[in-house]
Parts: C-alpha cells; sequence; structure tokens
C-alpha cells in the first residue's frame, strides 16, 4: 500500500480487511502470503565462478596475446623444437594472464557482498497480533495487514503504519534510511503533503530503522522488496559499476594497439613475400612460417604486458599513502578517479560536522534592576568529549564559570533532568552517547562548567582519566540530589520536569521548549548576584526576542527552570509545572568540524566543487553550509539551494541549469542521491559521492568514487570503493591531492613503457624491412617487457608530489594520456631505441673486433650464405653475440629513458636522480638481473644470449646514452612554448579521447 501514509487508520485497516483488536486469521495470512510473497530480501542470482574467469580474458589485447602464445607454441612444435624452449615463451604469457584473472575475480567477488550485508539491518523476530492472540513470530513471516506491537529498542520489522500510540512520546532513529541528526517523533495522524518523502511520512514505521522512545502498534502494510529497505536493495541490483577514467583510457588504447599491432604485423608478413622462396628457408612454405614468426615477435613486442600488473602495483602503492591520511582504499583503480573529481557531493551529518550536538551558546538574565539586561555565553567543544571553555560576551575565557549563578544552575538542571549517559569507549578512544543526543549535550555542558567552590576548576578536573573524567560533574550532581519523581516528557507539554531532594530542600527541575517553559515561569535568576525576582513583561519579551534569535541561527533551543517545592513531597504532577523559576536557553547545534572550512576552500582552489546532500531541513543546512564558507559568503542562496521537492517540480532544462550551480540538496531521500550522481554524470562530471547510512548504499555503488564513513554501516562500507577512518571531510581533499599525484606518476610510467614498446616494435620492423637476421628472439623481448620495464616503471610511481598539485582544474575524463606533442616526442625516442638496438645489431656483425667485420651487403645476403663461397662460415649468422649486443642496448637505453620520466619537462639538472632513490635502486637491480642472465650459463643458454666483452659494453654505451640528450632537447623545446609544435594527431593520438570530451 503506497500511500498508507495519506490514509486514516480506519482506511488501512480496511484496505487489509484487518480487525485492530484480534489481528489476521490463518486463512488471510495464508491469503496475504501468496499475494505480496514473504518478508525477505530475494537473493541475488550469483554470477558462476567459471564466467568471472571467462570474463577477465575478454579484453583484445589479451586475445592477441592468448593466439600469440599458442602460435609460438605450435610453430615451435612444427619446427621440431621440444623440451624448455618450445614452451617457455607461451608459459610465460599464459602465467601473466593468469594472475591478472585472478585479481579481476577477487575484486568482483568481493563486490556483492554489499547485498549479503543488507540483510543484517532486517529484524529476527516481531510482536503479532493473530487470531485475537499476540505471539512472537519470525520476521520472515510477516504479512501486510498483520497488527505488530511495538516498543523502544526494537527493530522494525517491516514498513509500518502507527494505528495506536501507547505511550505520550513515540520516536524513532531513521538516521541509517534519511540521514536525520536526531530520532524523529511518529504520530499516527495522516499525512497531506503532496510528493511527500520519507522524511514527511511521520505516521509511517521503515523496516530496519529502531524505536528509541515510546510503545504502540501499527499494521503492516509493505515486507521484503516492497519496504523502504527493500527499494535500496533493489537499486544496488541495478546499479552497473562504472568504469574508472583510466580503465576507459585503457581500454581504448587496447582496442587502437590491436588495431595497429595487427596493421603492422600484416604489413612485414606482406612486405617479405618476395622472400619466402629464399633458400635458406627450405622452401616458400616454411618462409612463410619464419616471417608469420616474425610477425608474432612483433606482436609480443608491441604489447606492453607488464603494464596491467605496473598499474596495479602503482595503485596499490598510492593506497599506503592514502591509508596514513584515513583514507581507506577498497577499489585500486578509485585511487586513480579521485584525480579527475569535478563534484563532491558531501554528506551533511557526521562529514561535514561531528554528528554530535553541543551546546554552543547560553542566555541568561544578567540583573533586572533596569530592565532586563541580557548576557550570553559561547561554548567551544564540537564533540561529546567533556573539553571545552565558557567565554562571556567579550570573548573573555571563564576561569571558573560554575562561580556563576545561572551557569550554576544550568548544570545542575542540566545533569538531573537528563536520562541519557556519556561515557568513554577506551578501544575507540572516544566519548560515546546513550539516549538523545540534545541530553547528552545537557550532559557534557554540565562538564564543561565544572563545580562550584573548588578553586583549582575546571584545571583539576583535566587530572582524571578519561573514564572519570567523562561523567565527573554529573555524577557529583546527582550523588548531591537524590531523584524522587519524574514527569516524562509529552507532546502536549512540550516538556519534561524531575523531583529532586536535597538535604531539607525539595527542588523540580525542568526543561524543554522555551515557548513552554518561558510561558510557565513568573520568575527568573539573575546572574549578578543570584537572586530571584519577579519576571516582567518587559522580560519575557526580551527572553522571546533572544529564543527567536537562536533560531535564526538553526540553533536547537532548550530553556530550563527550577521551583522549590514543599519538603517531604514524593510525587509531582502537571499542576505542579507553573511558577517556575527561569534559569536561561541553551542553543546546541552538530558542528560543523574545524578542519571542513580549509578544505572547502582548497576544492575551490582546485577546481572541485561540493554539494552538500542532508536529509535535515533547508533552513538548518543552510545556517551549517554559511558556517563552514559553502556558499561563499554570499547572502542570497536562491539557485543554490534546493530541497528535492523543489528540485522534482523544476522542468527538465531548469535542472540542469540549477545542477550546474547546487550546493545545497536538502530533504532528500535514498532514491535523491542516487537520481543526483546520475544527472552529474549525464553532465560529464567525475562524481565522488561520500554516505555512512543504508540510505546511501545506492548512490555510493553508483557514483564514480563512493566514499563511505568508517563510523557508517558495513552496507555503505562495502557498496564504497573508499572508506574514510576519521569521517573528516578534510581527508577526501588530502586523498584527492594525492590521487592526483599518483594519476601524474601513472602517466608517466605509461609513457616510460609505451616509448619502451615502440622502440621494440621498431626494431624488429626495420630489421625485417633490411632483410638482416632477426635481431631479437621472441623470449628475449618478453624478459625486456616483464623485468627491464616493470622495475623503473613502478619505481617512477615514487616521483614527489608537486607542490601546486591541488592549484590545477581536474583534468578531463576524455584527456588523452599522450597526445600531440608528447606523442611526437616519445615517437622519437621510441624511434631511436629501435634504431639503437639495430644499430647495436649491426655494429657487431660490420665494426666488432670480435665479429667477422661483414660488409653491409653479406649482412643483406645472409639468406643466400650457403650458396656463395664465403671466407667466414655460415654459422656465423647464429652466433648469440649480435642479439645479446642488441638486447643489451635495449635494456640499457631504456635505463636512460627512466631518467627522463622522473619529470615530463624538467631537466636532469634540475630534478636530479637524488628525487627519487627507488628509481635509481631499481635501475641497479634491473642490471644486476640482465648480468645475471648474460654471465650464469644456464639462464644464457635459455635467454639465447652470451656474455659481453669490454669492448662490447663500451658500444653498448656510446648507442645508449644519446637517448638522454634527445630527450633534454625536447624538454627544452616543451618548456619553450613559441618552440613548441602543435600536433593534431585526433586519429594517432597514443590513448585516444573521449568523444564525450568536455
Amino acid at each position: 500500500m503506497e500511500d498508507a501514509y495519506a490514509r486514516s487508520v480506519s482506511e488501512v485497516l480496511d484496505f487489509f480487511g484487518v480487525d485492530p483488536a484480534k489481528g489476521l486469521s490463518d486463512s488471510q495470512v495464508d491469503h496475504h502470503s501468496r499475494m505480496f510473497g514473504r518478508n525477505v530480501l530475494p537473493e541475488e542470482k550469483r554470477t558462476p565462478f567459471w564466467k568471472l574467469v571467462l570474463k577477465q580474458f575478454d579484453d583484445l589485447l589479451v586475445k592477441i596475446l592468448i593466439v600469440a602464445a599458442i602460435v609460438s607454441f605450435v610453430l615451435a612444435l612444427a619446427n621440431g623444437e621440444t623440451g624448455l624452449t618450445a614452451f617457455l615463451e607461451p608459459f610465460v604469457i599464459l602465467l601473466i594472464l593468469a594472475a591478472n584473472a585472478a585479481v579481476g575475480v577477487i575484486t568482483e567477488t568481493n563486490a556483492e557482498k554489499a547485498l549479503e550485508e543488507l540483510r543484517a539491518y532486517q529484524a529476527n523476530i516481531a510482536t503479532v497480533l493473530r487470531n485475537g492472540c499476540f505471539s512472537i513470530l519470525p520476521a520472515s513471516e510477516l504479512v501486510p495487514g498483520d497488527i505488530v506491537e511495538v516498543t523502544v529498542g526494537c527493530k522494525l520489522p517491516a514498513d509500518l503504519r502507527v494505528i495506536e500510540m501507547s505511550s505520550n512520546e513515540f520516536r524513532v532513529d531513521q538516521a541509517i534510511l534519511t540521514g536525520e541528526s536526531c530520532s524523529v517523533e511518529k504520530d499516527v495522524e495522516c499525512t497531506s503533503t503532496t510528493n511527500a518523502v520519507y522524511q514527511d511520512k511521520k505516521n509511517i514505521l521503515f523496516s530496519g530503522t529502531d524505536v528509541v522512545a515510546g510503545r504502540g502498534r501499527a499494521v503492516v502494510i509493505g515486507v521484503g522488496s516492497n519496504t523502504a529497505m527493500g527499494s535500496i536493495h533493489n537499486s544496488m541490483l541495478h546499479t552497473d559499476d562504472e568504469a574508472t577514467p583510466l580503465k576507459k583510457k585503457l581500454d581504448e588504447f587496447g582496442s587502437f594497439l590491436a588495431k595497429v599491432i595487427a596493421g603492422i604485423c600484416v604489413l612485414v608478413w606482406v612486405v617479405n613475400i618476395g622472400h619466402f622462396s629464399d633458400p635458406s628457408h627450405g622452401g616458400f612454405f616454411k618462409g612463410a612460417i619464419h616471417y608469420f614468426k616474425i610477425a608474432v615477435a612483433l606482436a609480443v613486442a608491441a604489447i606492453p604486458e607488464g603494464l596491467p600488473a605496473v598499474v596495479t602495483t602503482c595503485l596499490a602503492l598510492g593506497t599506503k599513502k592514502m591509508a596514513r591520511l584515513n583514507a581507506i582504499v577498497r577499489s585500486l583503480p578509485s585511487v586513480e578517479t579521485l584525480g579527475c573529481t569535478t563534484v563532491i557531493c558531501s554528506d551533511k551529518t557526521g562529514t561535514l560536522t561531528t554528528n554530535m550536538m553541543a551546546v554552543s551558546k547560553i542566555c541568561v538574565v544578567q540583573s533586572a534592576d533596569h530592565g532586563p539586561m541580557i548576557s550570553e555565553f559561547n561554548v567551544s567543544g564540537t564533540t561529546y568529549a567533556p573539553e571545552g571553555t565558557v567565554f562571556d560576551s567579550n570573548d573573555q575565557q571563564l576561569d571558573c564559570p560554575a562561580q556563576s549563578p545561572c551557569l550554576h544552575y544550568l548544570a545542575m538542571c542540566s545533569s538531573l533532568c537528563n536520562d541519557s549517559v556519556l561515557q568513554y569507549n577506551p578501544d575507540k578512544d572516544s566519548y560515546e552517547k546513550i539516549g538523545e543526543s540534545t541530553e547528552v549535550a545537557l550532559r557534557v555542558l554540565a562538564e564543561k562548567v565544572g563545580l562550584p567552590g573548588f578553586d583549582s576548576m575546571p584545571s583539576a578536573l583535566n587530572m582524571l582519566s578519561k573514564h572519570e573524567r567523562a561523567s565527573y560533574c554529573n555524577h557529583y550532581w546527582e550523588n548531591q540530589f537524590k531523584k524522587v519523581y519524574v514527569l516524562e516528557f509529552t507532546r502536549d507539554r512540550k516538556m519534561m520536569s524531575v523531583l529532586c531532594s536535597h538535604k531539607q530542600m525539595d527542588v523540580m527541575f525542568s526543561k524543554g521548549a522555551p515557548e513552554s517553559i518561558i510561558a510557565r515561569c513568573t520568575k527568573l535568576l539573575c546572574n549578578s548576584d543570584g537572586s530571584v525576582v519577579p519576571l516582567t513583561a518587559a522580560s519575557r519579551a526580551e527572553l522571546e526576542s533572544r529564543f527567536a534569535s537562536f533560531g535564526d541561527e538553526t540553533l536547537r533551543c532548550l530553556a530550563l527552570a527550577f521551583r522549590t517545592v514543599p519538603h517531604g513531597q514524593q510525587t509531582i504532577s502537571y499542576d505542579n509545572e507553573n511558577d517556575l523559576t527561569f534559569i536561561g536557553l541553551v542553543g546546541m547545534l552538530d558542528p560543523p568540524r574545524k578542519e571542513v572550512r580549509d578544505a572547502m576552500l582548497a576544492c575551490m582552489t582546485a577546481g572541485i566543487r561540493v554539494i552538500v546532500v542532508t536529509g535535515d531541513n533547508k533552513s538548518t543546512a543552510e545556517s551549517i553550509c554559511k558556517k563552514i564558507g559553502a556558499f561563499d559568503n554570499l547572502v542570497d542562496f536562491s539557485g543554490l539551494s534546493y530541497t528535492a521537492s523543489e528540485f522534482e517540480r523544476l522542468p527538465a532544462m531548469q535542472q540542469t541549469t540549477a545542477l550546474q550551480r547546487m550546493t545545497l540538496f536538502s530533504r532528500v531521500e535514498p532514491s535523491h542521491k542516487r537520481m543526483l550522481v546520475e544527472a552529474l554524470q549525464n553532465q560529464n562530471e567525475v562524481v565522488a559521492m561520500t554516505g555512512d547510512g543504508v540510505n546511501d548504499a545506492p548512490a555510493l555503488k553508483k557514483a564514480d568514487i563512493g566514499i563511505a564513513m568508517g563510523s557508517g554501516t558495513a552496507v555503505a562500507k562495502s557498496a564504497s570503493d573508499m572508506v574514510l577512518a576519521d569521517d573528516n571531510f578534510a581527508s577526501i581533499v588530502a586523498a584527492v591531492a594525492e590521487g592526483r599525484a599518483i594519476y601524474n606518476n601513472t602517466k608517466q610510467f605509461i609513457r616510460y613503457m609505451i616509448s619502451s614498446n615502440i622502440g621494440e616494435v621498431v626494431c624488429i620492423f626495420v630489421a625485417a624491412v633490411l632483410g638482416i637476421p632477426d635481431t631479437l628472439a621472441p623470449v628475449q623481448l618478453l624478459w625486456v617487457n616483464l623485468v627491464t620495464d616493470g622495475l623503473p616503471a613502478t619505481a617512477i610511481g615514487f616521483n614527489k608530489q608537486d607542490s601546486d598539485v591541488m592549484k590545477a582544474k581536474p583534468r578531463k575524463v576524455g584527456e588523452a594520456v599522450v597526445t600531440g606533442w608528447l606523442f611526437f616526442r616519445y615517437l622519437v625516442i621510441g624511434v631511436y631505441v629501435g634504431l639503437a638496438t639495430v644499430a647495436g645489431f649491426i655494429w657487431w656483425f660490420i665494426y666488432s673486433d670480435g665479429g667477422p667485420k661483414l660488409t653491409y651487403s653479406e649482412l643483406m645476403n645472409f639468406e643466400t650464405c650457403a650458396l656463395r663461397e664465403t671466407s667466414y662460415p655460415c654459422s656465423i649468422f647464429e652466433d648469440r653475440h649480435p642479439s645479446t649486443v642488441a638486447m643489451t642496448v635495449l635494456v640499457v637505453v631504456e635505463m636512460f629513458n627512466a631518467l627522463n620520466n622522473l619529470s615530463e619537462n624538467q631537466s636532469l639538472l634540475v630534478i636530479t636522480p637524488r628525487s627519487n632513490l627507488w628509481l635509481v635502486g631499481s635501475i641497479i637491480l634491473t642490471m644486476v638481473l640482465h648480468m645475471l642472465i648474460l654471465y650464469v650459463h644456464p639462464l644464457a643458454v635459455l635467454f639465447s644470449v652470451t656474455p659481453l666483452s669490454w669492448g662490447e659494453w663500451t658500444a653498448v654505451l656510446y648507442l645508449s646514452f644519446p637517448v638522454i640528450i634527445i630527450d633534454e632537447v625536447l624538454k627544452f623545446l616543451s618548456r619553450n612554448t613559441g618552440l613548441r609544435f602543435r600536433f593534431r594527431l585526433r586519429k594517432m593520438d597514443l590513448l585516444p579521447k573521449d568523444r564525450r570530451d568536455r
């Protein structure tokens, strides 16, 4: 029943055909069960494990590698190769792919835990009226129309409509659903609000929320998927995980690279058709197979096999840095997503604020001799910790606040007219509440005021342990006064009172809504001398004016008063709540975190827009936004602040415009948060969404990066990409800065690896075109790609964060990692790497003292060696020295190129290798590993290499070092914009741009 909130109790009962005195009959239960289903959240059909595994191989580059591995293995067997050499290359390729697949399967398995944990918020049992008798049944057996009894402390088993209240007050904590900072009062009356959101439905009890006060009966109106919690479950089922910007770029790069690889491989094969019949191959078919092997080697060279592993490693290193900033990353790609975040949709309660009510202002009457003279005090401290001081209107700290008569009585009344508990939790090193937030705030105020009659107050209190300090002053007053009788809060009185006995004096303390308390007061307590004087009309008017001003500041306001009663009286009634003596007003709020204002300013500087999203009412939220600087000191909030209902009433075009300026979105429910994320994403914004409740889970999952609070629900954490250990908005901003730095480093190592692979492609392509012997074997290319490329590329991830990283605007989602001038730069470097490798190969044959010193034409015609008379044996073309020299040139030139990537544009003379010792260490380690395969015989045989002489090493260095000089020239051109070339390579961008680039 969707509109039960707008129907009267009798209409709802008639709809389900239920008698409120007897409940449903067994036949009705069976009928309703068949009609509405069971009260359980349906389980999602899980993807079979084998499908998850196959999904990881559904990538074009991966498929090319698999084909290359299979072809390599088949060709090796066709040529009669056996043992390790035939299996090595395909085995290494498949091992890499298996490792990547394992990571993917684990990630996807963890992602669906949120749906399982959502079931933890379903109640297990319910007290149900059936056939005229109450019984305790499993909550899963409830059906619409059941009459359920609910009381304080119970978790609501389904969506219910209140039909009867057995207490004066009935309150529910529905923060996990709506995000409201305080518990919500419920009643029986129907709601006439059009387009009502959850917060407007005052007569509906939502599944999974908790009753915190009162007792009553309600009729079940929704079960299972047809509850508020069920709609969240359905939203999560239909939310697809969004690919991160870097993932999209890498996917585009994969498709682009696959086409390039296919084209080059076919080109190499076609160019050499004339050589298929060369006698050295033993026939046309064998010649075709030979050049097909070269094409396969080219494919292996062009694909950066180590790129996924290096990206993962770099992001993992970033997560460690973020953990130190209290940002715990659950999804590695989200580290990079932070770098291009353009909008942060932040929950107000608990993220921008402390989610701990605190008294911030006190108003008392200083004296009434010449008309009412009002004094206001400000109170510091924004948490439940009993740490804070009281300041007068001139911002002067009061050394002993309890010496002031009104503050003294305020502390007594706050301690005694109170049912909450404040305690210290040593495991979390924090102070926690039991009971209503407003009452705990009064307990904390009593601790801050301290005790009268002690000159060492409040410094003496600071010497206590945290456990003792939590309620030391409150316990003092509770020991001095014995509680005799309590008049509970009721909605018509809007106040509560407690009768206390102290020695030969009995006192009634009262607290409640200012309009109720002031109306019952006839006297007031003066703060100047502690005298009690009559409450005049002028004083009453002045107090009401101050109460109104508290409301303008959106402070939650309470008034406190007392009355002496005859000694020995054991009870009090409503009639006793008259002739009260006014003590003072206290204003409290859920205060902003002190770090948030600076964090908001940092976001504005970085070009990131913050939208505050909250379930609280508009005026309260606007007040908080003013305090944290979200409105940038504006007075008129029109066009910046909307409630969910106001936004939904706007025409589509105006909604689009409103989204571009929106700063505050209030009175929202879960569907609105998800709608907001989708609408912003449709405007090509990269959205980070924060949340802590079950209600936030769909939006967290839909956002580009979902950020859950460490103190939040397990559902929110499981649906998120990142968890804030300290629940602090400032930690998000620090994480964004780290995300930007990580992306910059990621760009550097991607460029490094791509330029290296361009060099390998150029090497094989040039060798094939020139018609010289194979320069590098496929297994040697694998070694270079995995070991010599991987280690320095990973170390580039340790490049230091730029000092101005948060002064730049967010990068565009469609921004290619390598475009235009940069592509030209790395093409030049790659071409040099390839040519230097081929040059090393040719050098050994023509110029090396240890080589045969052939002429260039003899090297070109190596295939006809067996048909000619030569002064050298034909076996010289199978010597391992030339390929070893070529491979070593390739390794060393890439180590020098790694140093080039310490900075995109700064010279090595400015940013020296000492700025990243990890990179220096990785280069040394890579060279040690290369030495091992050269000089350890079994490894040398495995990789078809041989030890080099000093003369050969000298040639390697001569050929490798110029890559530093070339890149220094290119960096110089980059720094001098007048000399920079502007290339528009839309089709040739290494990572193609997104068509929706903003």
